[in-house]
C-alpha cells in the first residue's frame, strides 16, 4: 500500500438539498489510527460510507491506495476489496454457521478453496477470541461475539484498510470492552483504521488523530493529547465536556 491510504480532497454531499457532508478534507496514512466523533447528525457515519461507497459524494475526490473512487464499477470493487467495513449491526447471514459466515466472502471474491478459507476462517476466529464459536450460528452468540465474528469476516478478505461505523453501539455495555480489546489488538498490530465511536476511552489508547466533526464539517482535528488536553473550538469543548461526564 502506498504511504496515504485514503485521501478525501473538497468531499462534499447532498441528500437532496440537505448538505450532509461540506467540504471535508482527510488524509490517513498507512497504519495510522484515525477516530471520528461528534454529535449524532453530524456527518461522520457518512464520511465512513462514502470511502467504500455506500454512500455516493457528488463533488470532490476520494482516493483509496491511490485509486479514485468514481462511478465505474471496477474503481469501486477495487476498492471495496481493499477495505473492509464493520457497521453497528452485525449483519451476519443468520442461517449459516460463524464459518459459513466466514468463508463466504474469500471463496466468492478471492478465490480460496473451501479448505483455505476455512483455514483463515479459523486463524481469525482464534484472533478475535472465539475460535470455539465456529460451527454456531449467530443468534446462539451474543452481541459482543457476533460483532467480533463480524470483524473477523472482514479480516478474512485480508483488506489494507479497516472502517468502523460506531462498531459498539448496539452492544449492552458488559459486551462492549471484548469488542474494543479487539480493535485495541488490531491497532496494535498497525491496522489501517477509520473509526466512527463515542468511546474516548479507546479513542486515547489507540488514536493518531481525531477528527471532530458537527454538521457536515471537520471543525477540529489533531493528536490525542491535544484534543482531548486543549480543544480549540467551542463547540468541542461542549461536546467532550458531555460526553466525557458518562
Amino acid at each position: 500500500m502506498t504511504e496515504t491510504a485514503i485521501e478525501l480532497v473538497g468531499v462534499n454531499k447532498w441528500y437532496g438539498t440537505f448538505h450532509v457532508l461540506k467540504d471535508i478534507n482527510l488524509t490517513v496514512e498507512t497504519g495510522q489510527k484515525v477516530v471520528i466523533c461528534g454529535p449524532s447528525g453530524s456527518g461522520k457515519s457518512t464520511v465512513v460510507r462514502c470511502i467504500n461507497r455506500l454512500e455516493e459524494h457528488q463533488k470532490g475526490q476520494i482516493l483509496v491506495d491511490g485509486v479514485e473512487l468514481t462511478n465505474d464499477a471496477a474503481s469501486v470493487n477495487r476498492i471495496r476489496s481493499e477495505v473492509g467495513m464493520v457497521f453497528q449491526q452485525f449483519n451476519l447471514f443468520p442461517h449459516l454457521t460463524v464459518l459459513d459466515n466466514l468463508t463466504l466472502g474469500p471463496v466468492k471474491a478471492r478465490g480460496l478453496t473451501k479448505k483455505e478459507a476455512e483455514e483463515r476462517a479459523r486463524h481469525y476466529l482464534e484472533r478475535v477470541h472465539i475460535p470455539d464459536q465456529a460451527e454456531k450460528r449467530p443468534g446462539q452468540l451474543s452481541g459482543g461475539q457476533q460483532q467480533r465474528v463480524a470483524i473477523a469476516r472482514s479480516l478474512c478478505m485480508e483488506p489494507k484498510v479497516l472502517l468502523f461505523d460506531e462498531p459498539t453501539s448496539a452492544l449492552d455495555p458488559e459486551m462492549i470492552s471484548e469488542v474494543l480489546d479487539v480493535m485495541v489488538d488490531l491497532a496494535n498490530e498497525g491496522m489501517t483504521m477509520v473509526v466512527v465511536t463515542h468511546e474516548m476511552g479507546f479513542a486515547r489508547k489507540v488514536a493518531d488523530n481525531m477528527i471532530f466533526m458537527d454538521a457536515g464539517e471537520i471543525v477540529e482535528h489533531g493528536p490525542p493529547e491535544e484534543f482531548f488536553g486543549a480543544p480549540r473550538s467551542e463547540r468541542c469543548q461542549k461536546f467532550l465536556s458531555q460526553i466525557l461526564q458518562h
